[in-house]
């Protein structure tokens, strides 16, 4: 059995790290979770032309067609570089808009959305809590998709993906594929998360190398090394967890929907405690604005409760399995 990437899934991922490391620098991240919308326009056409908003797309209708292992490990990578803005909101949309809508729908709308001339975003069955919503031309609201519809921005603890209560009055049926489409975007969640686990351990790793205290590196101390151990460990899991969960789902798996359920109720906590950890490593200074391990913590904090918590996973856990 082959448990590692395949070569293409991994020229992917290193083909995302690339990119996203590259437009998406920490400094350019500030900058644009300053902005009223946290997202950028011109980064926004780069990334499409990368194929990256299309991912979920079919090839037929201007997609990649990828394939969701690929999918996890770019966004792996763009979790890493704490990529701002709708991207994960676009591909859950967009997987929905693929498995559900009629054919007149797909050609209309999916062209335009795989080319990122078009934004979408996702809102389940709720109006609350809608990533990115101000930027989007469409909403896939449960079984609906919205092109007519107001939002009203929310507070959010995570500042490069804005929140907003959206209302509306109707929109054009899609069917089936909604439930498919959540547990897509769950494991993407997963997968940013765990990119994000990975830049705490690294950033952690590099500090408690450098940083000395009583004339030694404080990487030194059993307890620092304890907490990097925990933190190496925590990262691996929720990297093995999340990649079967998009390899079951990929591969139509009975146990798939609870592989995501294992994988989020997992992450939701791991991430969290992966931020605890590092902040605990940086001591008071990373709490501080200055320091990055904070934008990543607000960004775990966020995932944790988002597409549902660990006791809400758990709970799905078990009515799968009886």
């Amino acid at each position: 059995m082959q448990f590692g990437l395949t070569e293409i899934q991994q020229l992917t991922k290193n083909s995302a790290r690339e990119f996203f490391s590259a437009e998406y620098p920490i400094a350019e991240v500030r900058r644009i979770m300053e902005t009223p919308t946290a997202h950028d326009a011109s980064l926004w056409r780069k990334t499409a032309e990368q194929g990256w908003c299309g991912m979920t797309i079919p090839e037929a209708y201007g997609g990649m067609g990828s394939g969701l292992v690929e999918i996890a490990a770019a966004m792996e990578e763009a979790g890493r570089a704490l990529v701002p803005g709708p991207l994960l909101a676009h591909l859950i949309a967009t997987a929905a808009i693929a498995a559900g809508a009629n054919e007149e729908i797909k050609n209309r709308v999916l062209p335009a959305l795989a080319a990122g001339e078009k934004i979408a975003t996702f809102a389940d069955t709720t109006k609350l809590f809608v990533m990115d919503a101000a930027v989007a031309d469409y909403v896939v609201a449960g079984p609906l998709l919205i092109e007519e519809f107001t939002a009203t921005p929310l507070p959010a603890i995570d500042l490069t993906r804005r929140l907003y209560a959206i209302d509306f009055a109707g929109g054009e049926w899609l069917g089936d594929g909604i439930e498919h489409a959540l547990a897509i975007g769950t494991t993407l969640l997963c997968a940013e998360l765990t990119g994000g686990m990975q830049r705490m351990l690294d950033t952690t790793v590099a500090y408690v190398k450098t940083r000395k205290q009583f004339g030694k590196p404080v990487g030194a101390f059993q307890l620092v090394q304890a907490l990097c151990a925990d933190m190496l460990v925590a990262t691996e899991s929720a990297r093995s967890a999340t990649y079967f969960a998009a390899y079951a789902l990929q591969e139509g798996l009975p146990e798939a929907m609870s592989a995501v359920s294992v994988a989020k109720s997992y992450i939701g906590d791991a991430a969290r405690l992966t931020g605890n950890n590092a902040i605990q490593a940086h001591g008071g200074m990373g709490f501080t604005w200055e320091n990055d391990i904070q934008l990543y913590y607000r960004r775990a904090k966020a995932g944790e409760t988002a597409f549902g918590d660990a006791a809400y996973h758990r709970e799905r856990i078990a009515q799968l399995v009886l």
